[in-house]
């Protein structure tokens, strides 16, 4: 069985924080495929099942909790 090791690092109080500032095109795309999520939806679910599916499993793993637009 493979060990994991930490190294931990102290933090360096002198460093600022750059401000961080929102990037609209992460935002755009959410939207994008949740209203193509939508349209799929509404216009026929049964056909179009498993294009939502698809689009679903793509914001599910491309877009994780850790994911922020703030760069």
């Amino acid at each position: 069985m493979a060990k994991v090791f930490t190294i931990p690092v102290l933090p360096v109080m002198g460093r600022l924080r750059r401000e961080r500032t929102s990037d609209p095109r992460y935002v755009d795309g959410q939207r994008l495929l949740v209203d193509a999520m939508r349209y799929l939806a509404q216009a026929d679910p049964v056909a179009n099942r498993g294009a939502v599916e698809l689009l679903s499993e793509h914001v599910r793993t491309r877009f994780r909790m850790s994911d922020s637009p703030l760069t």
